[in-house]
């Protein structure tokens, strides 16, 4: 999917976390794939990489959804929010929830943008910083508490990006998947 990220990394880890927090037995996984179980247990162990079909399913599962009430009040303190401040998925980069002070920087109306992923944006600030996520831990369990740093600026009119100070706060939700409160300082 060219709007995700370059790449997921250690899919077969990922998998197993998925499939334990939702409790799934890798037969049952192997239905959702159309594989077999032994399949999705070289895919767990490394033994196997995921085909683009497998990695496109495993995205999709682990994309953050802001079903529980405890997620949607997250979404709502964030549209409330009087700062510039937006929340994605941490995996994809859906946008997921915005302030209307972000929002009044887009030139189309937010409702065209929700859901869709904001990665197309990106500044090579925000490139480096996404690539180096993974060496600091961003995805485990003592994962930094925040990352700041300075986002560089892109030329898009539709969702523009300036120059400034940046802090990303990875926030687990109900199901076991991950938003990124993305705010400008």
């Amino acid at each position: 999917m060219s709007h995700m990220l370059p790449r997921l990394e250690l899919p077969g880890v990922a998998l197993r976390r998925w499939r334990l927090l939702h409790r799934v037995k890798q037969s049952h996984a192997a239905t959702l794939f159309n594989v077999t179980q032994s399949t999705v247990s070289r895919w767990e162990s490394g033994a196997l990489a995921l085909d683009p079909s497998a990695r496109e399913t495993l995205e999709r599962l682990l994309a953050a959804r802001l079903d529980a009430a405890s997620d949607q009040a997250l979404a709502r303190l964030v549209r409330e929010s009087t700062r510039p401040v937006h929340l994605i998925c941490d995996l994809t980069h859906r946008l997921l929830a915005c302030s209307p002070s972000r929002a009044a920087q887009f030139t189309r109306p937010l409702s065209e943008l929700l859901g869709q992923s904001l990665w197309r944006f990106a500044t090579a600030q925000i490139i480096e910083q996404e690539l180096a996520l993974d060496g600091l831990g961003w995805r485990e369990r003592l994962a930094p508490p925040a990352l700041e740093f300075s986002s560089g600026a892109n030329d898009s009119h539709l969702v523009p990006i300036s120059q400034s100070h940046c802090r990303w706060t990875r926030i687990p939700l109900s199901d076991g998947t991950a938003a990124r409160l993305v705010e400008t300082l």
